[in-house]
């Protein structure tokens, strides 16, 4: 007699909470259904299971790898499996690829879902306990990821790039912004150095020279935020989860006050001034 394969699905969608669990149910399976992620938690606390389904974004963007992650620390032989709505962002999709078992894209086709979890369960491994690693740590290995992210935002953006510069123009500023911050984020208490504080100026002033406005400028730091909390949360799995609320605090307030250095500085140029 088969043994019972226990599923823990996890989606914040009505519909779907009603529908895929039943079709997973006609194919033997015995499902738990959690609509939150406290509630997946809990379940994974409380139960063992064969496998995990859970959306990639439950309540917040990125929330399944947290779901994953408490899943993989409790049981580690588990089979883990994202859905994620967006088939079209490959970069994300490779990170999903990189940190579970595999992924369905929505509208979920039912039989090669079934045909995943099947083939999964035939041939799973346990998974090997990750070393969660602080913001500063992975974001030091991944600057290259976040620049090459960078520019492309930004030179999709009409308004930033309406203002014609080289790929080495634009993003003379980021390896020393990622420099910075990982140093900074790497000591309790530390603030941005004074040669930190000083390269903000001379962007403002070379922004101003190259012909961006305020605005442009402080979209271009909004967009650079934006990439590194997206490359943050595409490797969620690896993070230290218990620190990373203050390492993004931190980092926050960093790139907060360089940008308003450079901002200043664009103030004051002489001609500005006159």
């Amino acid at each position: 007699m088969q043994r019972v394969r226990r599923v823990l699905f996890v989606d914040d969608e009505e519909t779907i909470r009603l529908t895929l669990p039943a079709i997973l149910r006609m194919h033997k399976f015995e499902v738990t259904i959690a609509a939150t992620v406290a509630d997946a938690l809990a379940a994974i606390n409380r139960e063992s299971f064969d496998v995990l389904l859970a959306d990639l974004n439950i309540g917040q963007p990125g929330d399944g790898f947290t779901v994953v992650s408490a899943m993989r620390r409790t049981h580690p032989e588990a089979v883990t499996i994202i859905i994620t709505g967006y088939p079209a962002f490959e970069t994300a999709l490779q990170a999903i690829r990189n940190q579970v078992d595999d992924y369905v894209v929505k509208p979920a086709d039912i039989p090669q879902l079934i045909e995943i979890i099947e083939g999964r369960l035939t041939k799973r491994q346990r998974h090997q306990p990750m070393t969660p690693r602080r913001v500063a740590a992975l974001l030091r290995e991944r600057m290259r990821e976040v620049l090459e992210q960078w520019l492309a935002t930004v030179e999709r953006d009409e308004e930033i790039s309406a203002v014609a510069l080289s790929h080495e123009q634009r993003a003379h500023h980021v390896p020393w912004v990622m420099r910075e911050l990982t140093e900074t984020l790497e000591v309790p208490g530390a603030t941005l150095s004074a040669a930190a504080m000083k390269a903000a100026e001379k962007y403002g002033q070379l922004r101003r020279e190259q012909g961006y406005s305020i605005p442009v400028i402080m979209k271009e730091w909004r967009l650079l935020r934006a990439v590194i909390y997206r490359v943050i949360q595409q490797n969620l799995l690896v993070v230290d989860i218990s620190n990373l609320l203050t390492d993004l605090i931190n980092l926050s307030d960093s790139l907060d006050l360089l940008a308003h250095r450079a901002v200043e500085a664009y103030l004051a140029s002489p001609e500005l001034a006159a």
